[in-house]
C-alpha cells in the first residue's frame, strides 16, 4: 500500500479507502456482520490501509458504532472520516440539510457513536440548495477551530458550488475543502466533465465511490451472463442493465479473463490509472473479507496502453461544450505549438482527435 496526500493538506492517506457503508446493514445478505467487519478491518490494516469512510446515516448509525469500536485500540493511526447532511428524522425539517443546526446535531451524534473526540475528515454528504454556501463554510470552520474535525471535504455537490466554497474559504481565512467525493467508474464517467477538472485545478483529492458501478463490473454481469437472483440492483435492472453498460462489463470481463485476474480488479485498476485527471482514491465498499482481498489485488495490476484505450473507448462519454471547442485556437493563432506551458495543471485544449489545436 502506498500513500497519497489528501488534496492540499499534508495528511497522508492510503491509496485505497475502506468504505464502511454496509457495516451493520441488516438487509438480508447485503450487509457485513460485526464479525466480518472486524476481519475486513484487520486485513485492511495488514495491507497498510489507514483511511476509513463512514456516515451518520449508514446502517442507521450502526456503521459508525462498529467503526468506532474497531478503530478504538489504535485510533490515532486511522484517518477517520464521516459525513453529515442526510436527515435523521424525516418529519423534522431541521434534522437534515447543511445548515449549522444540522451540522452540530449530526456531528455530536457521530462523535458519540464513534466514541472519539474528533474525526479526521468531516464530509458534507450532499448539496443542500436551501442553505447558503457561506453558512456551510463558516459552520465547518467553527467545528475545525473547536477541534472536532481536522479537515473538511464535500461529496456529491455541483462543481460551481464547490469552487465557490473553496474561494470563499480562501478569502475569509476559513478551513477550505481538501477533498471531493463523487461516484466514478467505467460505468459512471460524467464527473469528467466538470468535477474532476475542478478538483485538479483546486488541488482537491477525489475519493471515488462505487468504483464497480453498483456491482456491474464485479464479473457477475455481462451480455453472456444471467442476472444474479440476489443482485442488489435487481430492482433497477431497466436503469442499470443497459446495452451500453453491458458492453462495458463485457470489455472488463474480457480484459480480466486475458489477464487471469478478476473483473473487479480490472475496474479498480482502471480508476487508479486515471491519476492524470485528478488525485483519485477509490473507496472499496466490501461486505466480506474475500471481497476485500480481491479488491486489494487491484494494486498489483498495471493495465497496458492498449487495455486502457479499449476500456476508454467502450465507456467514453460526450463531454460536451466547452470541452474540445475548436474556437479556443482563436486565443493562440498559429503559435500554440510554440508555447511552453509551465503550468501543467491547466490542460491545453484538445481537438476531437486529442491533438493540440
Amino acid at each position: 500500500m502506498r500513500y497519497r496526500l489528501l488534496g492540499r493538506s499534508g495528511l497522508r492517506v492510503s491509496e485505497l479507502c475502506l468504505g464502511a457503508m454496509v457495516f451493520g446493514d441488516t438487509r438480508g445478505s447485503w450487509g457485513a456482520t460485526r464479525e466480518d467487519a472486524r476481519e475486513i478491518l484487520s486485513r485492511f490494516t495488514e495491507a497498510g490501509g489507514n483511511f476509513i469512510d463512514t456516515a451518520s446515516n449508514y446502517a442507521r448509525g450502526a456503521s459508525e458504532e462498529i467503526v468506532g469500536e474497531l478503530v478504538a485500540p489504535d485510533r490515532d493511526r486511522w484517518v477517520l472520516a464521516t459525513k453529515y447532511t442526510c436527515s435523521s428524522r424525516p418529519e423534522d425539517p431541521n434534522a437534515g440539510g447543511n445548515h449549522k443546526k444540522s451540522l452540530v446535531q449530526s456531528l455530536e451524534t457521530s462523535l458519540r457513536r464513534l466514541k472519539v473526540d474528533y474525526v479526521d475528515v468531516l464530509w458534507v454528504h450532499i448539496w443542500d440548495a436551501l442553505t447558503p454556501i457561506e453558512e456551510v463554510v463558516r459552520a465547518l470552520d467553527d467545528v475545525v477551530r473547536a477541534g472536532k474535525a481536522l479537515y473538511v471535504g464535500v461529496s456529491d455537490t455541483p462543481a460551481w458550488v464547490v469552487a465557490k466554497a473553496v474561494t470563499l474559504a480562501e478569502v475569509r481565512g476559513w478551513s477550505p475543502f481538501v477533498a471531493l467525493q463523487v461516484p466514478y467508474s467505467l460505468i459512471e464517467r460524467s464527473v469528467e466533465r466538470e468535477l474532476l477538472p475542478m478538483a485538479r485545478g483546486l488541488d482537491l483529492a477525489v475519493t471515488a465511490w462505487s468504483p464497480l458501478g453498483d456491482g456491474l463490473l464485479s464479473g457477475r454481469y455481462g451480455s453472456d451472463r444471467a442476472q444474479p437472483s440476489d443482485s442488489r440492483i435487481a430492482g433497477v435492472a431497466a436503469h442499470r442493465l443497459s446495452e451500453r453498460n453491458l458492453r462495458i462489463a463485457d470489455a472488463v470481463n474480457t480484459v480480466a479473463k486475458d489477464r487471469g485476474v478478476s473483473s473487479a480488479q480490472v475496474a479498480i485498476a482502471w480508476i487508479t490509472a486515471q491519476q492524470y485527471r485528478a488525485e483519485i482514491i477509490p473507496i472499496v465498499g466490501v461486505r466480506t473479507p474475500a471481497q476485500l482481498a480481491d479488491n486489494l489485488g487491484a494494486l498489483e495490476i498495471e493495465l497496458t496502453a492498449d487495455e486502457l484505450a479499449h476500456l476508454d473507448t467502450v465507456s467514453a462519454i460526450e463531454l460536451g461544450f466547452p470541452h474540445g471547442f475548436g474556437g479556443f485556437q482563436l486565443a493562440y493563432g498559429s503559435t500554440l505549438a510554440l508555447i511552453d506551458n509551465h503550468r501543467p495543471q491547466f490542460e491545453v485544449p484538445l481537438s476531437r482527435d486529442h491533438q493540440r489545436i
